[in-house]
C-alpha cells in the first residue's frame, strides 16, 4: 500500500504545477500575443495564464521549500504586476508556517478540492467490439476539442467558447495526449492525460449528452492507465471538489483521497 505522506504530496503537486505550466506555453504557441507567463520561486510553480484564467495559481507552496515573505513578495508581484489576483492552491504539508504566513498577508480560502490518487493498472478486461479508444493526431485536434465541448457544456452553454478554447490548449500541450472513443464509429468521449516524472493526470473527460452510459468513460479511463503504464508511469492523479459527483466516479474506480487542499486568494492591487 502507498500511503498518503509527504513524499507522495511532492509528486502530485509537482505533476500538476507542470500541467499548469504547460497550460501557459500552450496558449502562448496557440495564441501568439498572449501574455503568459510562468516561474519557480521557493519551489513553487506560479502561472500565469490570463487575468480570470482558472490556470493563473501557484502549487507547491511551502512544500518543497520553506516559505519566506521575502518568497511571497516575489511571487505576488508576479501576479500583480500582471493586474491579476495571487491565488495558491496549498497542499496541507505545507504546514501551520505556510498557512499562518498566508492568514497575516490577508489571503482567505475560498476553494477546496481533494487530491486523489491510485496505483497504475494496465490489465484491463477486452473493450465491446463496437468501443475504440485512440490516441488523436494533430489533425483530429478540432474534432477532440468539439467532442469535449459538448460534453461540458450540455448544462452551461454559456461556457461554450471558454471551453472550446481550453480545448485547443490542451491538445497543444507537451506530454499530454488526447484521447477520444468512439462507439460504432462515432466520436462520443473525450480525454486527456498529462504525463511527469512517473505520474499520470487524469483529466478533461467528457462524454457528449446522447452516448451517456454506454460504457465510453470507462473505456477511456482503461485505455490512458493502459497508456501511463506502458510510459512509465506508476501513479495515477485526480483532482475533485470535495464531495462532488466527480469525486465518488474516482473513488468508484480506485481511486483514493490522499489530501484536502484549499485554494487562498489575495485580491489585485
Amino acid at each position: 500500500m502507498r500511503f498518503a505522506d509527504l513524499e507522495l504530496a511532492m509528486r502530485l503537486e509537482a505533476a500538476e504545477g507542470y500541467a499548469c505550466a504547460q497550460f501557459a506555453e500552450a496558449r502562448k504557441r496557440v495564441f501568439s500575443e498572449c501574455s503568459s507567463a510562468w516561474m519557480r520561486c521557493a519551489g513553487a510553480t506560479a502561472v500565469f495564464d490570463g487575468v480570470d484564467a482558472p490556470t493563473t495559481q501557484t502549487f507547491g507552496l511551502g512544500l518543497f521549500e520553506e516559505l519566506t515573505p521575502a518568497a511571497l513578495n516575489e511571487i505576488e508581484r508576479f501576479f500583480f504586476e500582471r493586474s491579476a489576483d495571487v491565488m495558491h492552491e496549498v497542499c496541507p504539508f505545507a504546514g501551520l508556517a505556510t498557512l499562518d504566513l498566508l492568514c497575516a498577508r490577508g489571503y482567505r480560502p475560498i476553494e477546496i478540492s481533494n487530491v486523489m490518487y491510485r496505483a497504475i493498472d494496465a490489465a484491463a478486461d477486452e473493450l465491446p467490439k463496437n468501443i475504440r479508444v485512440r490516441v488523436i493526431d494533430a489533425d483530429k485536434a478540432d474534432l477532440w476539442s468539439d467532442v469535449s465541448a459538448r460534453g461540458w457544456t450540455h448544462e452551461h452553454p454559456e461556457l461554450e467558447g471558454f471551453v472550446r478554447e481550453m480545448g485547443a490548449i490542451i491538445t497543444a500541450r507537451e506530454q499530454s495526449p488526447c484521447f477520444l472513443a468512439e462507439i460504432d464509429g462515432v466520436a462520443g468521449a473525450a480525454g486527456a492525460l498529462i504525463l511527469h516524472e512517473g505520474v499520470a493526470l487524469f483529466g478533461g473527460a467528457a462524454t457528449v449528452p446522447e452516448l451517456r452510459r454506454r460504457g465510453l468513460q470507462a473505456a477511456l479511463l482503461q485505455a490512458r492507465m493502459r497508456y501511463a503504464a506502458e510510459h512509465g508511469c506508476d501513479l495515477a492523479m485526480m483532482v475533485a471538489e470535495a464531495g462532488s459527483s466527480s469525486q465518488r466516479n474516482a473513488e468508484r474506480k480506485g481511486f483514493r483521497v490522499a489530501y484536502t487542499r484549499l485554494k487562498w486568494k489575495l485580491p489585485k492591487r
